[in-house]
Order: structure tokens, then sequence, then C-alpha cells
């Protein structure tokens, strides 16, 4: 601080300058190529399904603006995306400020342009021609677009967001119109990661049903499909959200036999909502809200308006109940269990950040909580069985919610008062938590590894006792009674459920590091389940990472390879040797068994190893919440039921002996 004032300044190299020349402009789309992660939130599997969302969402507005009605979404060979609608086509006449471009190449070469901003081509509206599709293109390889309007056809190309090719008249055409935009993500900005076609066909069937009035017509190459997703499927429910919502749940036991469900539209044209809501008698629940057909995962304003309306309406009828115990029912309770899906449409949305995980806008809330709260209203007072069931579970909830709270939480951390921290905890160094690593470890043994591995600096390590408790199944008192877990919320510092405030965070990653083996593999699982259930602000973060620690050391002379599984030995091996080399393979036990230096080099250094990040997309919360309450939940017959239905697809040769 004194070099800054009253010191002397530093002398940097003699030939260092720095003058206008050094200021560096970048024109047109050259900033999403440089700079990707502030456009699409990174260059993960995730940003890579962000183009085709994008994509998919202008075309959606399209419908939804009454100017469409069919979407066609097919995924070829090379990782090419076609996105096909019959809407109005993108204008292809000169844009009236740059009279040299067509409407077309300004729109997919110019950041934030398009027919949306002033809402006179769209009363409401999801995807941005001029943030979206620029976006799209500048990360693309390739980009082909057609444009069937006014009976004519016109098509372009664009590579890496230029284009290669002027507008081309290709001729006319009958019975087409609309949009069809064709692209390759570069691997220049992804790699080799490749679209998911069970993630794709899951965004195609979510945006089906968030608006009844289109159909979306699937298909995908046969042989890039893995799992059972469809190779063609036409997608139309004319349900809407109560067709998603029952399709979600399946056979899950609820409170109320009929979910609540309905539509409103907002005052003065500024909008409406659709909802279909129910409350499951075990298990964690979910809501999936939208905006303008758009996934909202980190909640938003509307949200906050369907919580009001819940939590008021429902104390409302407690009171006309004379129900005293109603007034301590609050918004954790009600949403604990709830299922519902929440689709919104608003004019001018405005979300957080260019990925728009939230919705931002105030009005969002207010006409959502005055849109709902009358209905909610009506619904409970209609049916008073049904809606006294309702009230009781909830009450029981805020009883057990309550009784939880009477416990001694983890004292907070204070300018004047130490955080109290596990002994076994090798702590950093760093003040700065969000460069900072927490890693989760199984045992002493492998404990005493990775902190010897570790930069004392920036990673810290926990050492965890065995197999933790698996919470999904687990009453409230052996959460509360299990050390390990104290031990990890204590290390942790942010707290858990209602008691959880990210901001205290001590770590901006934490890392699951297991033996990469079926004990490992569990161990891993457990803990997975106890972010999901009890922390799971952290997984909607990305903050969860599984490392990936090698179950095998190849030797020959002086060269040592690593291979993480059965599988990856046969690859490293014929990779990194000749086949008349001897090779000397060695299997470890555990983490324990592993040199330190190996373990920092395989699986803990930043520059050198790979970590999983644990992710949760919206559209397959409800699907996960199925599944860990099958694996992870009470009912063994759900487990049972599970194998049942998945042995077939079980490799033989894959199961130990």
């Amino acid at each position: 601080m004194n070099d800054l004032f009253g010191g002397r300044p530093q002398k940097g190299p003699a030939n260092q300058s720095y003058s206008a020349a050094d200021i560096e402009v970048l024109e047109g789309l050259e900033p999403v190529r440089r700079r990707p992660g502030m456009y699409i939130g990174g260059t993960d599997e995730n940003a890579l399904h962000h183009l085709a969302a994008e994509i998919l969402d202008n075309s959606m507005d399209e419908a939804v603006a009454g100017h469409a009605d069919r979407i066609e979404v097919t995924l070829e060979p090379g990782n090419r995306l076609t996105v096909r609608d019959n809407g109005r086509g993108i204008p292809v006449d000169p844009h009236p400020k740059f009279p040299k471009l067509s409407a077309l190449e300004v729109i997919l070469t110019t950041l934030h342009s398009g027919g949306k901003f002033s809402g006179k081509a769209y009363d409401t509206s999801g995807g941005l021609h001029g943030v979206g599709s620029s976006v799209v293109n500048a990360l693309s390889e390739r980009m082909e677009v057609e444009v069937a309007r006014d009976r004519t056809l016109f098509t372009q190309a664009y590579e890496r967001g230029k284009p290669v090719t002027k507008l081309k008249n290709a001729g006319p055409v009958q019975n087409r119109r609309g949009t069809t935009i064709r692209f390759t993500p570069d691997q220049e900005i992804f790699g080799k990661q490749l679209f998911s076609p069970a993630r794709l066909y899951r965004l195609c069937r979510s945006k089906a049903y968030l608006y009844k009035g289109v159909e979306i017509r699937w298909s995908c190459d046969p042989e890039l499909i893995r799992d059972e997703t469809p190779a063609a499927a036409t997608l139309h429910f004319p349900g809407g959200l109560s067709d998603f919502l029952a399709a979600a749940v399946e056979n899950r036991a609820t409170v109320v036999p009929a979910p609540w469900s309905g539509e409103v539209s907002f005052p003065d044209g500024q909008g409406r909502a659709e909802w279909a809501v129910t409350w499951l008698e075990q298990g964690d629940g979910f809501l999936s809200a939208y905006a303008n057909t758009i996934p909202t995962p980190l909640g938003g304003t509307h949200e906050a308006g369907l919580r009001n309306a819940l939590v008021k309406g429902l104390r409302a009828y407690g009171e006309l109940k004379k129900e005293k115990r109603a007034g301590g029912v609050t918004a954790e309770d009600l949403f604990g269990g709830l299922a519902g899906m929440l689709s919104v449409f608003v004019r001018d949305p405005q979300f957080q950040g260019q990925t728009k995980d939230k919705l931002t806008s105030p009005e969002a809330a207010k006409l959502v909580e005055a849109g709902l709260r009358d209905h909610f209203d009506h619904w409970l007072t209609g049916d008073t069985r049904n809606a006294d069931n309702l009230l009781a579970w909830a009450i029981e909830r805020a009883e057990e919610r309550q009784r939880r709270r009477e416990q001694k939480d983890t004292p907070r951390k204070s300018a004047t008062r130490r955080l109290r921290l596990p002994g076994k905890l090798a702590d950093c160094s760093l003040e700065n938590a969000a460069a900072t690593e927490l890693f989760l470890v199984e045992g002493d043994s492998a404990g005493g590894s990775a902190k010897q591995a570790r930069d004392r600096q920036t990673q810290a390590v926990l050492p965890l006792r065995g197999k933790i408790l698996n919470v999904a199944s687990a009453s409230a008192d052996k959460l509360r009674g299990n050390q390990e877990l104290k031990d990890l919320i204590e290390a942790l510092g942010c707290g858990a459920g209602e008691r959880f405030d990210m901001n205290r965070l001590r770590y901006g990653r934490v890392v699951i590091m297991t033996d990469a083996d079926v004990d490992g593999a569990h161990i891993a699982a457990l803990l997975m389940t106890f972010f999901y259930k009890e922390l799971p602000e952290l997984v909607r973060q990305g903050r969860v990472f599984l490392a990936q620690p090698p179950l095998y050391r190849l030797q020959s002379g002086a060269v040592s390879v690593y291979a993480r599984d059965d599988a990856d030995l046969e690859r490293v091996r014929k990779r990194s040797f000749k086949p008349s080399q001897k090779v000397e393979v060695s299997r470890f036990k555990g983490l324990g068994e592993m040199p330190p230096m190996s373990l920092k080099e395989t699986t803990m250094d930043p520059r050198k190893r790979t970590l999983l990040k644990v992710v949760l997309p919206p559209e397959e919360r409800a699907q996960t919440a199925e599944l860990l309450e099958a694996l992870m939940g009470r009912k063994p017959e759900l487990r049972f039921r599970f194998i049942q239905e998945n042995a077939a697809r079980l490799d033989a040769e894959a199961v130990d002996a």
C-alpha cells in the first residue's frame, strides 16, 4: 500500500510501453469467440446445448406469437443440428441502418440486433435473434440459413460468424414458409463434445408441453442414440403443463388426488400464466419454472409470485377453518414436497445474465401472485376435504421444521469469534474463498496421502470415516446426530437446510474424491445424495465436482501412465506402449496406497487433472428426483422394480463376480 501512496513507483521493463496502440478493439462477433463464457456461461456440455436452446427458442417465439404451429428438430452425424419452423421467416430486405446488408445478415453477425427489442413484432419473446442467433453463429464451425418468405427461398452460409456466401435467391417455393437454421458447433471452442440426443429430445418435449399450440417433430440418426431416446417422435400435448406434471410425477403418491392447475391472463395485456401443482406424500419435490418458454433453473420473480400466492392462500384457509397452527406454515413447508410446473409469458422479460437462468422482471411477482391467488382460494374452498388434507400435511411439516430448529446449529463466523472447524480438517491458507477447493476423501489413509499431495494455499482436505449416512432414507434425528455430516457442514461453513447461506460458503469448489472402485462409487453416491437433499443450491450453482483418480498404473522402464478403469486400461496400453513392450500393471486398492506425488499428478493438480461437474439440468429435475427416491429412498420395492426394469440393459460381463 505504501507503494501506492507516497512510495516510489515500481519500475517495469525498459522496453514496456502503454499507449493507444495497446488498446484492443474487438469488432463484430470476435468478443464472443474470445470470451464465450460471457455469453453462454462457459464451453462445457451445458454451454454446447445452450446453442440448441437459443435457436429453438427463436422458433418457439414465432409459435407463441401465433405465426407458426410446427417446428422440426433434426440431429445428424457430424454433430450437425437443424431447426426449422413454419413462421414468417427472418426478413431478408436491406436493413435501413446498413443498406448494403440484408436484415438476415445483420441479425446473424451483429450483437443486440433483432425484431424483439421494440415489442412491435413480438408481444412476448424468450430468445432474441440478435443475442441468441448471432452468438450461435459466432461459435459454429458452419451455419447454413434458409428463409422461405413471400413464396421465395433465400439461402446464405456462414463460418465462425462470418458470411462465406452472399444472400442468394434460390428461386420460388410453394407451400413453404419460415426459417431453417443448420449449424455445427465449433470444435475450436467446444472440443470434441457432442450433442446428446436424450438431452435434445427432452428439451423439445418440454417446449411442446409449454405451449399447447405447437407441434414439434423430433428426429435423430439412430446411430447416434445410446439409450431409449426415440429416433423420431411427434410432440404435441393439448393438456399443456397438466400433461407435463403427470408425466413427471407418474405413480408417486400425492397428498391430493388431482393437481391444482389452470391458466390466467394478466390485466392490460401484460401477459399470462399457466401452472400445474401437486404435493408429494414422501420425498423431495421440484418446481420447474419457465419464462416465455425459457427454463429458469435459478427461479426468479415469477416463482416468488407463486410462493406468495400459495402461502398466503393456505394461511387464509387455515384462518377460515379456525386452525391457529396454519399461521406457522412457511414457504419451505409448502414447497419442500411440492411438485409443480409454472410457465409465464411477460412483456420485455428481464433475465440475470446472458444464459437467462433467473427471471428478474419485478412486475412478474405481483402479476403472478395476483393472478394465481384468487384461483387458489377458489380451489381450496371448492374441495374442502382435499384442502384439509393439504393443510394438515403442511402443518405437520412446519412442526417438524420447528423441532429441527430447536437444535443448535453451527455458530456463525464473525470478526470476534472463530468458526469452529473439525479437528481432522486440513484447511487451506488463502482467504479468497472463490479460488479454493475442499476435497472430501474416504478415511484417514487417503486423507494422509491427499494432505501431502495438496496445494496448501488453495486446497483443503477433510477425511470422512467410511460410508456416510444415506440422508434420503434417514430420519431427521439421525441426520442431526451424524458426526461425519456435522463435520462436513461445519467445514463448509454455509449451514444446511433452512440455515443455508451461500455467502458463508468457505470454498469455491467441493470435490468428492473417493477410491476408483465400487465402494468408492457408493460413497460418492451417498455424498451426492447429501448435497442434492440438504445443499441443493451448491449443485445448482455448479460447485460440486467428482475427482477422477486412476485405478491402474502402467509402467515400462522410466515411463509411467495411469488408467481410470478397465476400459481405459486397454486404451492407455495401446496408446502409450508398443505391443512388444513389457508393461507392468499395478492396481491401486485405494487412494491411500497411491504415493502423494502420483495422487497430485493424476487427481489433484489443476493443470493435469480431470474433474466432473455435478449438474442438474432443469428439464431433468423431475426425473432425477424420482430416480433418487427409487435408488436411495426408504422403499425397497422401488429399488426392486428399478432392477427388474433395467436388468436387461446391464452387460453380464460387467457384473463383479
